[in-house]
């Protein structure tokens, strides 16, 4: 299935790229540094230099696959997950982003899905459960079910909404595994491997979210960030080239 020619918006524009070893699941900005991601390590850059400046490396046993991190108020917070275990098991990890320490560990419980990004809005806490066709996925359960999930403070789920057939056609046999909000209040999603951009409107209360369009970057999926000290510049990873890609996204029309 693809998209009509009217939902795809003009592409990202490519305005750096920067080596980083360790960009082979996602990575984290805030207005001076990167944090690159992979699996049981992350690795912190200065935007400036290119200079590693701190590295964390976990156990493998407990940090199997920490997908993608955000710079969240004064926290480093990471989705993480025991992917491709199954049954699914999915935790919360909270860093410390001056000097990479561990914080703790929130597990997440029973979810219908494996966590892959997380974000905060509105006093929430948003999270993109992944589900896949074979390896990883559970029976009963395809990339269809894909879910993004609203949790309150105490992680209690608040709102659900599956995602439209075109982008799950697009996403498939794997699943979302970038999201973040943009200052317009959309949600900006990748899958696995295609260098695409699902720009998604969300509804109030739960259902089906929209797809407003979408738009061609020049990263093969993989986790994402805003950097929020620059509106409208996204942040992505070359898993190939092992870089952190720094793209400006079009004027996005629609609602």
């Amino acid at each position: 299935m693809l998209f009509a020619a009217a939902l795809v918006f003009a592409p990202a524009e490519v305005l750096s790229r920067r080596p980083a070893e360790e960009a082979r699941q996602g990575v984290a900005v805030d207005a001076d540094f990167l944090y690159a991601v992979d699996n049981a390590q992350i690795a912190k850059y200065d935007r400036k230099t290119g200079q590693k400046v701190a590295h964390f490396k976990g156990d493998p046993v407990k940090f199997p696959h920490m997908n993608s991190c955000a710079v969240i108020g004064a926290e480093l917070i990471c989705a993480g997950s025991n992917y491709p275990a199954t049954p699914m098991q999915s935790q919360v990890e909270v860093f410390d982003p001056k000097t990479l320490s561990h914080l703790r560990t929130i597990p997440m419980g029973p979810q219908p899905g494996s966590l892959t990004f997380m974000d905060r809005k509105d006093g929430s806490w948003w999270a993109g459960l992944a589900n896949y066709d074979g390896r990883g996925g559970e029976p009963g359960r395809n990339h269809t079910f894909t879910t993004l999930v609203r949790f309150d403070d105490q992680w209690r789920a608040l709102d659900r909404w599956t995602f439209p057939p075109e982008v799950l056609a697009r996403m498939a046999p794997s699943s979302a595994s970038g999201g973040a909000f943009g200052a317009d209040g959309r949600l900006y999603v990748t899958g696995h491997d295609r260098p695409e951009l699902y720009v998604l409107s969300v509804p109030e209360g739960g259902g089906v979210l929209r797809l407003v369009g979408t738009i061609p970057i020049a990263v093969e999926g993989q986790a994402i960030t805003f950097d929020r000290s620059a509106p409208g510049v996204l942040f992505g990873i070359n898993r190939a080239s092992r870089e952190v890609v720094a793209m400006k996204l079009p004027p996005v029309e629609g609602k």
